[in-house]
């Protein structure tokens, strides 16, 4: 796909971290950005920024998710890439052991739900609705590309922690998603990827750094090399590659410094 001032995007969870550096590098390009997020105060500066416009989208909501696109495409027109960055989940460990009660818990069902919807089911709405625009849009070039959707996949996919049942559940619910979807737009010359991330600096990791130095300090030092934290700025730029390079397509791809995590 070519990059530059004809081509729109919508960016999920643009207001912060990953969502954030996605919507900078596309709009570097010369792409017209539109960034979803609840935050409204954070994404709004960051649209203004970057000269896009800042849609208050709930991804769990139906309606609002469908007005969000409707307020981009109003200001950009159609979409041709989307990038999913933003997560609603919940967390905690199947069985654990209550102090108060002194008997073990269970995790509840609703926990689990949570993270279905504002993982799994959220990627799917975001995705879909971006690709049936998408498909009532002219091609844009000789391969028939009508535009790529980039999804947010996590290393807990595959590498999930203790307590992340609900978090690693739905991020591999997500990997599984994209080739079936890949296949299912085939026809329609829209390409589907995600990117499985490892360990970023975003605002959760460094609010980890703040609380528990020695702990940030130690995931650092985890990841094989660079022995660093991920920059966002590099997750934005395998987005701007993966909404070039036409034969991406299908794929899950790690990006994570060759980091693979033993349960911790």
């Amino acid at each position: 796909m070519k990059i530059d001032n004809t081509i729109a995007a919508v960016v999920t969870g643009g207001a912060s971290g990953l969502g954030r550096a996605s919507a900078e590098a596309l709009a570097a390009a010369g792409v017209r950005v539109a960034i979803f997020d609840v935050n409204e105060a954070g994404g709004q500066a960051v649209a203004e920024a970057i000269g896009g416009v800042f849609c208050k989208v709930d991804i769990t909501s139906e309606e609002g998710v469908v007005e969000g696109y409707a307020k981009a495409r109003a200001a950009h027109g159609q979409e041709r890439i989307v990038v999913h960055c933003a997560v609603v989940s919940g967390g905690g460990k199947t069985i654990s052991f209550d102090k108060e009660t002194g008997v073990y818990k269970r995790n509840p069902t609703e926990m689990i739900a949570r993270s279905a919807e504002g993982i799994f089911t959220a990627s799917y709405r975001i995705a879909s609705h971006g690709a049936l625009g998408m498909a009532n849009s002219d091609p844009l070039n000789d391969d028939g590309e009508r535009g790529v959707i980039i999804l947010t996949s996590s290393a807990a996919s595959q590498d999930g922690q203790i307590g992340q049942v609900a978090y690693g559940g739905g991020k591999g619910a997500v990997n599984s998603m994209v080739l079936p979807m890949a296949r299912d737009l085939m026809d329609l010359g829209i390409r589907v990827n995600a990117i499985v991330p490892g360990i970023f600096a975003t605002p959760p990791m460094l609010a980890v750094k703040d609380r528990a130095p020695a702990i940030f300090a130690g995931l650092a030092a985890s990841v094989p090399f660079p022995k660093r934290l991920g920059h966002p700025p590099e997750f934005g730029s395998l987005v701007l590659e993966l909404a070039r390079n036409g034969y991406f397509n299908g794929q899950c791809i790690r990006l994570d410094g060759a980091i693979r995590m033993p349960p911790r």
